[in-house]
């Protein structure tokens, strides 16, 4: 099936998410939607998917024009859509899910769950899946879960699939995996709109390109792009994609976590038993698939987990039982995973922001007394040493784009005297120009002798980072290896298996995150 958009416009209040945008796909191929993160591609496919009605433009499908009122609409016409995010019900069976919507019911108004596990047994057959229908969601790993994902859109005769930024959550085996479906969906004539950040896999799979910056198509690329080409396109500039760092020369350690467990508000053991040391000077990567016990492991450090067992001290120091407030005096520096939630208060201006937690300290405050002259000057030299761009430092923080809010809180912790520095997820939802800038100030971190703890699920970022790397799985750490291990080897270690064998890469080949 032929899918065409021809000027499509959303507009949220005075914003423009999608500026008159055009796009072709044809009948068996893939085309990737390329772009940063809040560059509108999101936006757009949920237009097509009737999420969102369209401000101008229009939808055809082989031509004719399509007027979508909802999802029930769209996948009507043959449009099927696996989210980042999976809408399944974890207590219910992979053919109860896939039925979900979409049920077919015997005389009396019966569910009829055979139909619906002989439609799960004939899709996964064709496409050598290999699921039992009657498996419960929550038994699966991830990435047959979205194997189940898939299915629910075949099996309502999808022709055109839209992949929202599938391999967020996936391992690389089963990102690998996701490419060889994808291929053989292809093959089988199915038309897909691969929306994804990640060059790396845009450029083993697709079959044509389009960039979108800032809600407009800016441009159309082939698979033998090089990444220079294709991020140049994305951000609107030149971008170096290699993080450059000298091999790490680490002295004591300093940080030193001891049998750490950690159960969380409703009782489950979350960390379980972990152990490791950071030294001065290195960076220390924990990888892992997200939801392993790697944000709480972080949490735990900086005193956010109220039920910790174990031991974690700091150049001597037990960090377990203080407050938060203490860890930061204590001089621990701290990205959290969400910045908007943990990280900022976006009604509070830059210069606020750039104050948070040391508001009733000097030389912020003497006497009791805010020193605005103070403030207002550390928060120009911090705006300027970290490229914040805005109209100024009494901008509201949650007016900047999500690059220019992490500056902030980089800027932020990185002013401290610091004794450690834990981030989490640093270049989450961020563009290719500010992850380029966040990783160097990383390495100039480490090279300043501070101890780096780099929590992240992106397998490129940990690779280019770390000088080791503790792989977490199921809350415990599966090992810990060095920083130029094999992406195969980190693969099979997130997905909870030791290989007898640890290879590892030449460092000089290694890019950075942004691949």
């Amino acid at each position: 099936m032929k899918l065409e958009l021809r000027g499509i416009t959303k507009r949220f209040g005075s914003l423009v998410a999608n500026d008159h945008i055009d796009l072709v796909v044809r009948p068996g191929e893939i085309h990737a939607l390329l772009g940063e993160n809040g560059a509108g591609k999101s936006t757009l496919m949920n237009v097509l998917y009737g999420l969102y009605q369209a401000d101008e433009g229009e939808i055809l499908l082989d031509d004719e024009v399509q007027h979508f009122a909802g999802p029930g609409d769209a996948m009507g016409s043959g449009i099927g859509m696996v989210h980042q995010h999976f809408m399944l019900i974890p207590v219910f069976t992979v053919a109860e899910n896939v039925m979900l919507g979409n049920e077919q019911t015997k005389a009396g108004g019966r569910l009829d769950l055979a139909a619906a596990r002989a439609r799960v047994k004939e899709i996964s057959a064709r496409f050598g899946f290999d699921l039992d229908p009657d498996a419960l969601i929550d038994d699966l790993p991830v990435g047959v879960q979205q194997r189940v994902e898939i299915i629910k859109a075949l099996s309502r005769d999808a022709k055109v699939l839209v992949f929202d930024e599938p391999t967020a959550v996936l391992t690389p085996q089963e990102t690998d995996e996701l490419m060889v479906i994808m291929g053989q969906l292809r093959d089988a004539g199915t038309s897909i709109v691969f929306i994804t950040h990640k060059l790396r896999e845009v450029r083993e799979i697709a079959d044509r390109i389009t960039i979108i910056r800032l809600g407009k198509v800016v441009g159309e690329a082939e698979p033998t792009a090089s990444n220079a080409e294709l991020a140049s396109l994305m951000v609107g500039r030149a971008v170096e994609l290699t993080v450059h760092k000298e091999l790490a020369n680490p002295g004591e350690a300093a940080l030193v976590v001891q049998n750490l467990s950690v159960v969380d508000a409703v009782g489950q053991l979350v960390v379980n038993n972990v152990s490791f040391e950071v030294h001065r000077g290195e960076v220390l990567a924990i990888a892992g698939v997200q939801g392993n016990g790697q944000t709480e492991l972080s949490e735990a450090i900086i005193g956010l987990q109220e039920k910790v067992l174990g031991s974690i001290t700091l150049d001597g120091q037990s960090l377990v039982g203080m407050s938060v407030s203490g860890v930061l005096e204590a001089g621990v520096g701290f990205v959290p995973e969400d910045r908007n939630h943990d990280g900022l208060v976006g009604e509070f201006t830059i210069a606020e922001n750039l104050m948070l937690d040391r508001s009733n300290t000097a030389p912020f405050v003497k006497r009791g007394t805010l020193q605005l002259n103070y403030l207002n000057q550390f928060a120009e030299e911090k705006t300027r040493e970290f490229d914040v761009r805005s109209q100024g430092i009494q901008t509201p923080v949650g007016r900047l784009s999500g690059g220019n809010q992490q500056k902030v809180v980089l800027a932020r912790e990185l002013s401290r005297d610091l004794r450690l520095f834990v981030a989490a997820q640093p270049t989450r939802g961020i563009d290719v120009g500010s992850i380029e800038f966040v990783h160097k100030r990383i390495v100039e971190t480490r090279d300043s002798g501070v101890p780096v703890i780099v929590v992240s699920t992106e397998l490129d970022e940990v690779v280019a980072l770390a000088d080791r790397i503790a792989v977490m799985y199921r809350g415990s750490i599966v090992g810990i290896v060095p920083g130029n291990t094999s992406r195969d080897v980190l693969g099979l270690m997130m997905a909870g298996e030791v290989p007898d064998v640890i290879t590892t890469v030449d460092t000089d080949t290694i890019e950075g995150a942004l691949l």
